[in-house]
């Protein structure tokens, strides 16, 4: 013969509050304050001349091929 079991149901506590660890506010507002800072202490953008781009290292891979040939 089986036993009916029941589960008991769990209480019921009014205004449960689990506090927070402090990382969970201090996270998001470092975050924040570091994105805020940055934004505010940038300069314009400016575009970038073609000797800051790619053209020094095809210079200098051009100049690593034309030596291996020889």
């Amino acid at each position: 013969m089986s036993a009916a079991f029941r589960r008991p149901s769990p209480p019921r506590i009014r205004g449960l509050r689990i506090p927070l660890p402090w990382w969970a506010l201090a996270l998001p507002v470092a975050s924040f304050a570091v994105l805020l800072v940055l934004m505010a202490s940038s300069s314009p953008a400016t575009a970038a001349s073609a000797r800051d781009g790619l053209a020094p290292l095809l210079e200098f891979l051009a100049r690593v091929v034309s030596l291996g040939s020889s």
